[in-house]
């Protein structure tokens, strides 16, 4: 997968656009992509090169260790927290359907909450209306 296909299956997700808040933009030697959540600007991907292509991705800390186990080209996250994000080393060990997974998951991980609203059971509404 090349970066521009890495960057297009990322902007697939609903809300998702692509940022360059380290620099000028894609043409820039050594940019870092960020993929955000337009809602919320949280970032669920970041690609960037380090000794070939990279995705950063956010995980939960037991599938992101089980990950880690799994497949030599998934390492702690460079630049980030390593108990919650990994460095997926594109074009490693890793297939193509387990990286899109690990996609999915960092970006549902990091959409915005839904606002909860607490419903009332019918006993409660009894309750409430006999105060």
């Amino acid at each position: 997968m090349t970066r521009r296909e890495l960057t297009d299956y990322c902007l697939t997700y609903p809300d998702a656009y692509e940022d360059y808040p380290f620099d000028d933009g894609p043409d820039s030697d050594g940019a870092w992509a960020v993929m955000r959540h337009r809602l919320n600007k949280k970032s669920f991907a970041l690609i960037y090169e380090r000794n070939g292509l990279c995705i950063n991705l956010k995980c939960e800390p037991l599938r992101a260790d089980f990950l880690r186990r799994a497949y030599a080209g998934v390492i702690p996250a460079y630049h980030m927290n390593k108990e919650h994000w990994n460095t997926v080393l594109i074009g490693s060990d890793v297939p193509e359907d387990e990286l899109r997974a690990m996609i999915e998951h960092s970006h549902r991980l990091t959409m915005p909450k839904g606002r909860k609203e607490k419903s009332l059971s019918d006993a409660e509404l009894h309750r409430v209306r006999d105060i």
